[in-house]
């Protein structure tokens, strides 16, 4: 750490404004206040840096965010992790040792969506590892042996393994181990860590980073005080040569060219926030959500074992669904992230006060364990037939129909409920009765499905 931590991009738009310069550039609103904060929104003027060929206040910035993150690099985001899931694929696939044949990623089942539209934009093939049978479809736990098992029987290695932890119910995947294997195979490990950017200043990291991962994503506004769309694409010390070069062009790839400074801003004056005694606040927020479960479970409510910032209930032990659980918090002045028949997940961060911990333990404290047939029996996310690739699948005509007649037919744009936006389907597979039921219990109404 260093002593002072600068906000470079701030600073320089708080000099510019107070510059009273005429503003003949844009954006249209002039800097006028309609909602209030348009005089901090600015577009790429002089002195402003550019995101995607950062070489001033934005790649000092960047700069001060990958010493907090101990990376090669920090590389900002103002499209969220969705932006930076597409440039990771692409970086490990034009730095992929030469090979003969399509690309394939090697990835667990519990992807998100915008995974699904990478590999559909790059022509790449996806090969998966798929939970244990009873897993909800936003978990996907993959162990070690499982893993090695997987890249010894392939023809060819992937351009990388890829991995979502945590995953939207809280799990923690063994990074650490995973790593070693994909050591072993010579295979880049690339995470998913949108709901982890948090994990590096616990008092043990446990950000993908430093467990071995050569690339991951952070979703900054999912567990910081950062505005929504603000993420990081992180770059490991130890990545294959070429990754840190290459990622900023992989993310102008897909990116808009105008990326929004007021996220930039919030980005950051973020970096000042974890330098200056985050990592205690942080500790002191996951002991009150460890006291906070402790007490709700003495009462009989099923809590389940999650990274330290989530507080999931398993609602099929409360005698009710996950949806009417949903109601009963909302009904006590709380609102979750995220429910379904199963499950309640409510996410915490520092900045949450005492009466949030209070709110929520009264909504809870009436719960006792109980069997209910409101939730009823979990579907898995299981191997499907593929009928052709994801990206044919994803631009060939299609057609939108009820899931029950979407069964047998080929799964056009993945199907999705969002949150969690782990896809049912997949991009050029078969749909199966067990797909199409999860359609339905997730409300899903409609599919798109390959033009026949």
């Amino acid at each position: 750490m260093f002593e002072i931590m600068d906000t470079p991009i701030c600073d320089f738009i708080n000099g510019y404004i107070k510059s009273g310069v005429s503003r003949l550039h844009m954006p249209g609103h002039k800097g006028v206040p309609f909602l209030g904060f348009e005089k901090y929104d600015l577009t790429e003027i002089k002195g402003a840096d550019s995101l995607y060929e950062a070489s001033g206040v934005i790649a000092r910035s960047e700069g001060n965010a990958s010493r907090l993150f101990g990376t090669e690099h920090s590389f900002y985001s103002t499209e969220g992790s969705s932006l930076c899931v597409k440039a990771m694929l692409h970086t490990a696939m034009i730095n992929a040792v030469p090979f003969e044949g399509r690309p394939v990623v090697l990835a667990a089942r519990n992807v998100h969506k915008s995974f699904i539209h990478a590999c559909a934009l790059l022509d790449i093939d996806a090969e998966w590892l798929y939970p244990e049978s009873g897993s909800y479809i936003c978990s996907c736990s993959v162990s070690c042996a499982e893993l090695e098992e997987k890249l010894g029987s392939m023809a060819a290695p992937p351009i990388a393994v890829y991995i979502t932890s945590p995953d939207y119910l809280g799990g923690i995947s063994d990074i650490s181990g995973i790593s070693r294997v994909c050591v072993r195979h010579g295979v880049p490990l690339i995470v998913d860590n949108a709901h982890g950017a948090y994990l590096k200043f616990l008092r043990e990291s446990l950000h993908p980073i430093d467990l071995g991962a050569d690339m991951c994503c952070d979703s900054a506004h999912k567990t910081l005080p950062v505005l929504t769309g603000g993420a990081y694409l992180h770059v490991s010390k130890s990545a294959p040569e070429g990754f840190a070069r290459t990622a900023r062009g992989s993310m102008a790839l897909f990116a808009s060219t105008s990326p929004s400074y007021l996220i930039l801003q919030s980005l950051d004056l973020c970096n000042r926030y974890i330098h200056e005694g985050y990592a205690a606040r942080l500790e002191g927020c996951a002991g009150n959500l460890d006291r906070l479960k402790a007490a709700i479970r003495e009462n009989g409510c099923a809590v389940r074992d999650t990274e330290p910032l989530k507080l999931v209930i398993d609602a099929g032990k409360t005698g009710m669904s996950g949806t009417a659980l949903a109601d009963v918090l909302r009904a006590n002045m709380v609102e979750c992230e995220y429910s379904d028949s199963e499950n309640v997940v409510m996410m915490f961060t520092p900045e949450n006060t005492q009466t949030d911990y209070i709110r929520a333990a009264a909504a809870l404290s009436g719960l006792s364990a109980g069997s209910s047939a409101a939730a009823g029996t979990q579907a898995s996310l299981r191997k499907a037939e593929k009928a052709m690739t994801i990206r044919e699948a994803v631009f060939k005509k299609h057609e939108t129909v009820a899931p029950q007649a979407a069964i047998g037919r080929v799964c056009a744009s993945p199907a999705v409920s969002c949150p969690p936006a782990v896809p049912i389907a997949v991009s050029g597979e078969v749909i199966t009765k067990e797909a199409a039921e999860l359609f339905i219990k997730h409300g899903i109404k409609e599919v798109e499905v390959v033009l026949a």
